[in-house]
């Protein structure tokens, strides 16, 4: 089973929004969620849950949690949405920076599977991620905090194209955002 954690910076957007399209696209795999400043317990938004909607997807048991070592120890694959995440995690949780990139990079950087099955831990060696250089320039899913709904949902189908390309090469097949 795959093991993914997103993490954004409160753990109310981002991070929620890429999870339940993993969660939809594929049940069986563990997936969390979890932010680098967090006010813990806090559900989803209505500007959220709006743009959720326009997906097609739900969180209605979302709780808003802050980042910790056992999050990062138990995931496969740590997808964060902005390249201050990347260095957040290489600071205060080493273990995982190896394991750790920023959805965009990943969409363009990770090797498919393809039809020897590589592992995915082998993939993501080869990219380097606890060293590689971060290009702040265009890494970053753009925090549609403080917006109005329209920013959410245009985030919302953002994360929904991005996770469309990085699903196949994890192994998922998922359907056209």
């Amino acid at each position: 089973m795959t093991s993914l954690l997103f993490v954004c910076t409160g753990n109310a957007t981002r991070s929620v929004i890429a999870g339940e399209l993993t969660r939809a696209a594929r049940p069986e795999w563990s997936v969390a969620t979890a932010g680098t400043f967090v006010v813990e317990g806090l559900p989803i938004s209505w500007r959220t849950r709006s743009a959720l909607t326009e997906l097609g997807l739900r969180a209605p048991g979302h709780r808003s949690t802050q980042l910790t070592d056992a999050h990062v120890a138990a995931a496969d694959l740590v997808v964060v949405q902005e390249y201050q995440h990347v260095r957040y995690i290489r600071r205060h949780h080493p273990h995982g920076a190896a394991r750790t990139a920023t959805l965009k990079r990943l969409v363009r950087d990770l090797p498919a599977a393809g039809p020897t099955d590589e592992p995915l831990a082998r993939r993501l060696a080869g990219l380097d991620l606890g060293s590689v250089e971060l290009e702040p320039d265009w890494e970053d899913v753009v925090d549609p905090g403080g917006g109005e709904v329209a920013d959410f949902v245009a985030c919302a189908h953002e994360l929904a194209a991005l996770m469309h390309d990085l699903l196949p090469r994890l192994g998922a097949r998922v359907a056209s955002p």
